[in-house]
């Protein structure tokens, strides 16, 4: 499997709801940031952090999907480019909106994942 399709493969099983399918993905150290005013901001370190944020973000979902559009790469770095689609259990309404990812993945692992609502600031952090 390729790196890229690694990363792709995270949307994949978060859309899915197969939170302990994308464990494999991860390296246990891996480090997670989400930007402030997220409702789950902050820096997830590990790979049990990382799963349970995953998991209680993914629950509030009552449907959607998080698709990558388009997907950059300089060297063992990846920025995607994704359209947010959701509505959370909570509300009747739907949430959209466009965030980047980026990802630093190594031995086929991920070991880096933040995501930026400046898509351009992503790209800087890439340095692509």
């Amino acid at each position: 499997m390729t790196n890229e399709s690694i990363v792709r493969e995270v949307y994949a099983l978060l859309n899915s709801d197969d939170i302990q399918a994308l464990r494999q993905y991860f390296d246990p150290e891996v480090e997670r940031i989400e930007p402030e005013g997220f409702p789950m901001s902050g820096t997830y370190k590990g790979i049990e952090a990382m799963m349970k944020h995953f998991s209680t973000a993914r629950a509030t979902w009552a449907e959607g999907t998080c698709k990558p559009e388009k997907i950059l790469n300089a060297g063992d770095k990846y920025v995607v480019f994704v359209k947010v689609h959701v509505r959370l259990k909570d509300r009747s309404d739907w949430i959209e909106g466009n965030v980047a990812d980026g990802f630093i993945v190594r031995n086929g692992k991920i070991i880096f994942m933040r995501t930026f609502i400046d898509s351009q600031k992503a790209v800087e952090w890439a340095e692509i």
